[in-house]
């Protein structure tokens, strides 16, 4: 196994990372809104997630095999270096503590059912007048109006109203869900890219925004290429397992020691280097294969041409050979595999962080670098650990002050 980036906090960064001094209070819970929010952190900024007093609900998800109770693994995964306090949020004290707060922030993410912030007294209509610079960020399944306004939607829900089911799994098989919450982490993404896009226009003449991102929207938009099919040609994508319609062959295919490979002939150019891959020249012999178009005709032939050869070696033996003929190629890896790629130690994409319930914890840090910035990556907090640290910082109240308002909304003791 390849060793971890540890994160050295004591490091001196040459710039500033991005989003540095930038404030955030996080009233999201499950995936897309917080990993949009964790995504901020990534950039710099400070994120206080208001949590409930029980804290948000991944902390209680099922624990995986051999984690202890301690070990909130769910709740790691989009929550380092945020900052947790924790209050109810129907208690009118508790709203009132929100407010004074807004007037110090710079944004606000939230992924309340719709019309629920407005409930508890911090909608958008409820603080923006209280800070004429605020961006504001309503992530919900369909939106805050239209006719499925109401509806509940998670990542399974999204995916079966976006599509994308649909277009996902073997052609002769059921519609089929992702194996990853790819609604969720495009919610997020889209509404980190919302939300620093909206910051830059408010501090350039200095209005708020609002934002209003629809998980079914979002995912609409991401998977445009192929809702191009049905917009421009009128006919719904269906379901192709694993292979393209367009580019052709591509596939995966199996080796002879079992193990999968992905390969793709990406344009003409591609054609000749998959041959000389699988030592296939005689295939060049055919002129009308060297045009995408000509393959499409005997695009069944091709694949299945393809599937008998790659079987008679190892994916070792394939993989080199359509590396060094700049063919698209990639072996299938699973988690462990993957987390375990020497590109992804290069880049020191896994962070290990010290927790202080669960020790070392490792989690998956952003996919970017910027030059001469390096963002100092925290392990995610206990429920309420920052409450004192916050209310200081922010509002400049004191041990006695902030002790008075845990009596007034039952923290006490």
């Amino acid at each position: 196994m390849v060793e971890d980036a540890v994160v050295n906090s004591a490091e001196t960064e040459a710039l500033p990372p991005p989003l540095a001094g930038v404030r955030v209070l996080d009233f999201t819970a499950v995936v897309s809104g917080p990993f949009c929010t964790v995504l901020l952190a990534d950039m710099g900024a400070e994120i206080v997630k208001v949590e409930p007093p029980l804290g948000e609900n991944t902390r209680h998800a099922v624990r995986y095999p051999g984690r202890a109770e301690r070990d909130e693994d769910y709740f790691y995964v989009n929550n380092r270096s945020k900052k947790s306090i924790a209050l109810d949020l129907k208690n009118p004290k508790a709203q009132e503590l929100i407010h004074k707060m807004t007037v110090k922030a710079d944004i606000i993410v939230e992924n309340f059912a719709p019309g629920t912030a407005g409930r508890l007294g911090i909608s958008w209509d409820d603080l923006f007048p209280l800070n004429e610079r605020l961006v504001y960020c309503s992530v919900s399944g369909f939106g805050q109006d239209g006719p499925y306004r109401d509806r509940l939607a998670l990542d399974p829900i999204v995916q079966g109203y976006s599509g994308i089911m649909s277009i996902t799994g073997q052609a002769d098989g059921p519609p089929t869900l992702t194996g990853a919450s790819v609604t969720d982490a495009i919610s997020g993404v889209t509404a980190a890219y919302a939300i620093a896009a909206a910051l830059c226009a408010t501090r350039q003449d200095g209005k708020g925004r609002y934002i209003d991102l629809s998980m079914q929207c979002a995912a609409m938009s991401a998977i445009s290429a192929r809702m191009g099919e049905y917009l421009q040609a009128g006919q719904a994508p269906t379901r192709r397992g694993n292979r393209s319609n367009l580019r052709i062959p591509a596939n995966t295919y199996q080796c002879s020691d079992g193990k999968f490979i992905q390969l793709m002939v990406l344009n003409d150019r591609h054609w000749p280097a998959l041959c000389k891959s699988l030592g296939c020249e005689e295939w060049l012999e055919n002129k009308k294969w060297y045009e995408v178009n000509g393959r499409y005709e005997d695009q069944d032939q091709i694949h299945c041409m393809v599937a008998a050869r790659v079987a008679t070696q190892t994916a070792d033996y394939w993989l080199p050979r359509m590396v060094a003929n700049r063919l698209p190629n990639a072996p299938i890896n699973d988690y462990e595999d993957a987390a375990n790629d020497p590109q992804v130690a290069h880049r020191e994409l896994i962070r290990t962080l010290d927790h202080p319930k669960s020790g070392p914890v490792r989690v998956v840090g952003p996919g970017w670098k910027i030059k001469g910035t390096e963002t100092e990556m925290r392990p995610p907090p206990l429920l309420n650990q920052h409450m004192y640290e916050v209310l200081e910082d922010w509002l400049g109240w004191n041990e006695g002050q902030i002790n008075e308002f845990r009596k007034e909304v039952g923290q006490d003791g």
